[in-house]
């Protein structure tokens, strides 16, 4: 009977093609290691704050009168509601906790190379829509720093030449940020960015499949087939690496559950103290700063003291990750393999990035600039490096075959 119901739905719908395309004969090299558990995740993180979305959007009022008073609500009175808001909430710190690891891991190991150029384009727009997401639930709490966050982003594209103010406006939807701003961006986070987020997410992982998962040696394993066609280096996604990504899952949430119960608000950097208070525009809190994943690029524009300077500077950090197949010229993908220049850039740029988060999240007093300063030159002065040395790399020789290294 079982095997009559799915000739039925296979007739109709073909989910066994679907299951062997994408799972049980969908080749993935034998050598994948922790950094391939993030990109897993992410799609878990990713329908958790859809499933917790829904359940908030159920009591929540996109109202400027309402909103803090119903997020209230779902805290004190809303059963189980305290948890749904801090899954949420601590879900959208988690999401780009892995992101980020799983952007590193494309830098590690060159999966950002030819052929997968597309699928890190779509990757890196996936990130900006992301970005957006957060920054529009970020409003929606009504709080002292949800208001004056959105106030000073806002203002920010008033500073592009000749339709800043108009965007702002439209952005807005008023002069100021007030209950029509607060209607926008509750349409664009409920229903507007999670479509297009779903489309990027179908594409990227379509791209994934098309050109098959990269590895830590940075090796293609459709190059080598034995007779049946099938790459010698590969075993299929399912079971195995479903069994791992499931153990993976399992440690994710110990460590997800440990924070969601014992410090959801992470000493103020997941949700910050002054919004526990009511959004008041008569009163501007003492140090406006956005949540700690934006702050390596609010850092780099505070560093320029233009503020069309710092803006057209935040978004070029954000757009050369975008170029960065064409930037690395180098024909060897993994680190592994990669001479010492590459290192010891990719390892700057690192310590770069940490301290423009942390420069981000403090009040910009005349050395932390300075320091900021300096991080941005080595931010940005990694891809002009990059650039000019990766195409005369001195590299070393790669295997034919992947390495079962630790």
């Amino acid at each position: 009977m079982s095997n009559k119901l799915m000739a039925w739905i296979d007739e109709r719908l073909p989910v066994s093609n679907f299951v062997k395309n994408h799972l049980s004969q969908y080749y993935a090299p034998k050598n994948f290691n922790f950094f391939y558990y993030f990109g897993a995740l992410a799609i878990f993180i990713f329908v958790l704050q859809i499933v917790t979305g829904i359940f908030l959007t159920i009591n929540y009022k996109p109202d400027a009168a309402q909103a803090f008073a119903s997020v209230e609500y779902i805290m004190r009175d809303v059963e189980w509601g305290w948890l749904i808001r801090y899954m949420h909430s601590t879900g959208a710190s988690f999401f780009f906790v892995v992101i980020y690891l799983h952007m590193f891991r494309a830098m590690l190991y060159g999966s950002y190379k030819n052929p997968r150029e597309l699928l890190w384009l779509f990757g890196m727009l996936i990130f900006v829509l992301l970005m957006a997401e957060a920054f529009m639930g970020y409003l929606l709490p009504w709080g002292q720093m949800s208001y004056w966050g959105a106030q000073v982003i806002i203002s920010l594209f008033g500073a592009i030449p000749y339709v800043g103010e108009s965007l702002a406006l439209w952005i807005r939807g008023d002069f100021v940020i007030s209950d029509a701003t607060l209607n926008r961006f509750f349409a664009f986070h409920v229903i507007a960015l999670p479509l297009l987020l779903f489309a990027l997410i179908y594409l990227h992982l379509a791209a994934l499949h098309t050109n098959g998962s990269n590895n830590p040696d940075g090796i293609e394993i459709k190059k080598n087939k034995d007779e049946n066609g099938i790459p010698r280096d590969g075993i299929p996604f399912h079971p195995y690496y479903t069994v791992k990504d499931i153990f993976g899952l399992s440690v994710f949430l110990l460590i997800f559950a440990f924070v969601l119960f014992f410090m959801p608000e992470l000493g103020g950097y997941f949700l910050e103290k002054d919004n526990f208070v009511p959004a008041n525009p008569l009163k501007t809190p003492e140090h406006i700063v956005p949540v700690w994943y934006f702050t390596p690029f609010y850092a780099i524009l505070r560093a320029i003291p233009d503020k069309v300077g710092g803006v057209l500077a935040m978004g070029a950090a954000i757009f050369v990750l975008f170029v960065l197949p064409w930037i690395d010229r180098c024909s060897v993908k993994s680190i592994r393999y990669r001479g010492m220049s590459y290192k010891v850039l990719l390892t700057l740029f690192v310590i770069s990035f940490f301290g423009l988060g942390y420069i981000g999240m403090n009040p910009a007093t005349p050395v932390l600039t300075w320091i900021g300063r300096l991080f941005t030159l080595i931010y940005f002065g990694f891809f002009v490096a990059l650039y000019f040395t990766s195409a005369n790399e001195k590299t070393k020789e790669v295997p034919d075959r992947v390495t079962m290294h630790d």
